[in-house]
């Protein structure tokens, strides 16, 4: 899937590792695209809060991230004094264009189809943005981050594999399944909808299983 920003769908970090607030506040990007966007349904009463829009070489919005509860903050657990990933409780939910391979619009190349794999990969490499493994420095989280993301791609390539299993979840109130997975560091879960897009989401301190998604009615009031 070929976009100008990483499949990271997270916000840029200071260098603390705390995430920036002001990052993620811009709506523009979501008003754009020409598809729905999904977050969880109503039954989830907690804060929401914008993230990140991708987009293609010419600038056509493709997929993007609505998080929902605590707003993970990625930081040393080692120089933060305490285990900061055990506390949070956030679900994020990464909704994608649904495409077939098509050329691009200067017509000088193709730019991938996008599928459920690549709702999964965003999830997963979501997750591993927000996560920083204990005792851990800088130099040895970049290491572990590129290998890391590389095996989220192999892992969202082989959905029929031992490593996933499948959910049931509703979206729009309809029952639909999900392909997914856990991890000692979150969970990851990928389908696709009705809508004509590709669902994505990830979290950790809060069940997957008994979370609903739903077409956000008012994107605006997210910002």
């Amino acid at each position: 899937m070929e976009t100008t920003s990483p499949g990271v769908a997270q916000a840029p970090a200071a260098e603390d590792g705390q995430q920036v607030p002001s990052a993620r506040r811009n709506v523009d990007g979501y008003l754009r695209a020409p598809f729905p966007w999904y977050g969880l349904d109503e039954a989830f009463t907690g804060p929401r809060w914008l993230m990140q829009v991708g987009t293609t070489a010419d600038g056509a919005v493709e997929h993007g991230s609505i998080g929902h509860g605590d707003e993970p903050k990625v930081r040393n657990e080692f120089v933060a004094g305490g285990d900061q990933e055990a506390k949070e409780k956030f679900a994020v939910v990464v909704t994608v264009a649904a495409h077939p391979s098509r050329r691009s619009a200067d017509g000088t190349g193709l730019l991938e189809a996008t599928s459920v794999s690549s709702a999964a990969w965003l999830a997963g490499v979501g997750l591993l943005s927000a996560t920083w493994p204990g005792q851990m420095d800088h130099s040895l989280r970049d290491d572990w981050l590129e290998q890391q993301t590389e095996t989220a791609w192999v892992l969202a390539d082989d959905l029929d594999g031992a490593d996933w299993s499948t959910l049931s979840l509703p979206v729009d109130g309809v029952p639909t399944a999900f392909h997914y997975r856990e991890s000692e560091f979150g969970w990851v879960l990928a389908g696709s909808t009705s809508a004509g897009v590709h669902v994505g989401a990830y979290g950790r301190g809060m069940s997957a299983y008994g979370l609903g998604f739903a077409v956000v009615k008012d994107i605006a009031a997210y910002a």
